[in-house]
């Protein structure tokens, strides 16, 4: 077995530029680790709890983590609307690389 050659590679078929895909953004790991430490989530709190997101980021940030499974969406038909965001089991599966982002952080940090 020869030795890789680089020039011979692509990094858009990693496993890692494909998680990256769906986890790279401004607010998507926010929004996700929010998740991890909070479970169920309603939009209003989320927002508070993140801070300088505006509304419209949050919401689109939301749907593409959606459309990508990794957050649940649910609707409660009331009067005022109800929405609640939670991971998904595919969300939940990248919990324990988000918990070893928060111990790197806590045991690095200057």
């Amino acid at each position: 077995m020869g030795e890789r050659c680089i020039s011979d590679e692509s990094l858009g078929t990693t496993g890692f530029s494909y998680t990256l895909s769906l986890i790279s953004g401004k607010y998507k790991m926010t929004i996700l680790y929010t998740l991890m430490e909070f479970g169920v989530v309603r939009f209003n709190e989320m927002k508070k709890y993140i801070g300088g997101i505006s509304y419209k980021t949050l919401s689109a940030t939301l749907k593409e983590l959606e459309a990508d499974q990794l957050v649940h969406r649910e609707e409660y038909p009331q009067i005022p609307p109800k929405v609640e965001y939670s991971l998904t089991e595919r969300g939940k599966s990248l919990i324990p690389i988000l918990d070893q982002m928060c111990q790197w952080g806590d045991g690095h940090r200057l």
